[in-house]
């Protein structure tokens, strides 16, 4: 059985942590207030943005634009959102999973634009090519800085470094449920569910030449559903830390009430053993 000094030191440290976790649960809560009320006014505008400009494209007919063409690379750019700091859970890993373990991602083929030190961190370790950083930005999202993200990555799309454009993110669904999110930004599918184009359904005119106006389209689009990720990524992120912060807390507690046990257990052996001590060497004495 360990001594009381060393199960005292050791429920003396547990308590620490839990002050700690304590700690971090508040800050993460409040933090998380803020995060989800921007997600939650956000969220309706940029589903409606994806949706609308896929719809948009099926009804367009044929465009002849580089926006909308077949990958004339096999190369593909990644947008990885995560944290910049841990103890949230999951929430790192289960997003670095959507590139890793994915069937139809050949490392060799992936250029990473990391929002995110722990994302940046991991897959470069994992021998993924870090295009470009962004870790900064993630701290507070701001649109301005979703136009230049866009517009590095739309610039290897152009360039032909890269033939598709993905984004990977956690959807904020709600406090405690945050869904890691692989998005395809570019060429745009306007084929799949909810943008094919349905009998009857008259093609779209444009008032400018077709080419311009995606042109003018295409990077508000991809801006938009950036700083969408980012802002959901957020809220995720405050969640997740929230949750795993709690459970912390209670496991904290769990452990404090354990060696609290043995602690008493280990003190009421040591009286034991000194009054048997006593005795004994009374009777010897007698």
């Amino acid at each position: 059985m360990a001594s009381m000094r060393s199960i005292k030191r050791r429920k003396e440290s547990v308590q620490s942590t839990q002050q700690i976790t304590k700690a971090m649960k508040l800050v993460s809560t409040v933090k998380l207030q803020r995060a989800k009320a921007r997600a939650e006014q956000s969220k309706a505008y940029f589903e409606c943005m994806y949706e609308t400009v896929k719809s948009m494209l099926a009804k367009a007919g044929t465009i002849n634009h580089p926006y909308l063409q077949k990958p004339q690379s096999t190369k593909k750019a990644v947008i990885v959102i995560t944290s910049n700091k841990g103890l949230a859970g999951g929430y790192n890993s289960n997003v670095i999973k959507l590139v890793t373990k994915n069937e139809e991602f050949k490392k060799e083929d992936l250029k990473i634009y990391a929002i995110g030190k722990k994302g940046r961190d991991q897959l470069g370790k994992s021998g993924y090519e870090i295009a470009a950083d962004y870790s900064d930005v993630i701290e507070e999202p701001i649109y301005i800085d979703a136009m230049q993200i866009c517009k590095d990555v739309l610039a290897a799309f152009s360039a032909g470094e890269v033939g598709e454009i993905y984004l990977a993110y956690t959807a904020f669904k709600n406090t405690v449920s945050h869904i890691p999110t692989l998005l395809k930004l570019l060429p745009v599918d306007a084929q799949e569910d909810g943008g094919q184009m349905r009998k009857g359904d008259a093609v779209m005119n444009f008032e400018l030449d077709e080419e311009e106006a995606i042109e003018m389209i295409i990077p508000k689009y991809m801006t938009s559903l950036i700083f969408g990720g980012m802002v959901e990524a957020v809220a995720s992120e405050n969640g997740a830390r929230m949750q795993a912060m709690d459970s912390a807390t209670s496991n904290a507690e769990e452990m404090i009430s354990s060696l609290s046990l043995q602690y008493n257990r280990a003190r009421q052996g040591s009286i034991t053993q000194e009054l048997t001590e006593i005795i004994a060497g009374a009777e010897a004495i007698s």
